[in-house]
């Protein structure tokens, strides 16, 4: 659906301290939004329904950008599965629905392309959604953002509701977490190089065999 964003709207950026949310709202500040809505996780817990709903109930955000994930890198993702499946749910659904409740003019969700089979033919297209196997050890994750995708794609269906889900590719950048235990391939390839030429370490071992596309 055809929609433009206006200086005067007010846009609500959930996530906006972490590194796509940053990178977000400093894109839009820099071209004269100033307007926007933005609550630390302390302010308003997305995981209580309740104090979601309260939220868009109180401010009427016209425009909604979700950005807010529990995010992690393999590691993280293959111990906590349980966690960032149903926290990413829960997520999803209350910012989702309460933009619905409160008629949002405009959402966007942010997925992630895990979302695709392992085996997916590259390059990828949207085509393959739903086609076969996630990659194991990220499904949790990746069945949460295919809810996500979906949740907001059937409010469009139903309701009529005006929503683009974007899957951005493996990100990195300022605000990027750095954890070894938690981060993911590009920021801990990043950390790995650093701290060797920083130690003077004659070789960095990473994970894999080279042949993962």
């Amino acid at each position: 659906m055809r929609f433009k964003l206006r200086k005067d709207h007010r846009i609500y950026v959930a996530g906006h301290s972490g590194m796509v949310g940053a990178a977000i709202v400093t894109l839009l500040e820099e071209r004269g939004f100033d307007n926007m809505l933005l609550r630390t996780k302390v302010e308003l817990d997305l995981l209580d329904s309740r104090a979601v709903a309260d939220f868009f109930a109180a401010e009427r955000p016209e425009v909604v950008i979700l950005a807010a994930a529990k995010v992690g890198g393999i590691n993280a993702n293959s111990l906590y599965p349980a966690d960032f499946l149903y926290e990413n749910l829960m997520i999803q659904n209350n910012v989702i629905q309460s933009s619905y409740l409160q008629g949002v003019e405009k959402l966007c969700f942010l997925g992630s392309s895990c979302i695709y089979p392992r085996e997916a033919p590259q390059p990828i297209k949207e085509e393959s959604l739903l086609t076969g196997p996630l990659e194991p050890t990220n499904e949790g994750y990746a069945i949460a953002k295919i809810a996500g995708y979906k949740l907001a794609y059937y409010h469009t269906k139903q309701h009529g509701m005006n929503t683009i889900s974007l899957m951005p590719c493996n990100l990195y950048g300022k605000n990027d977490d750095f954890n070894l235990e938690s981060c993911h391939v590009l920021s801990a390839l990043t950390k790995r190089f650093v701290d060797a030429v920083e130690t003077g370490a004659p070789s960095v071992t990473v994970w894999g065999t080279g042949s993962a596309r």
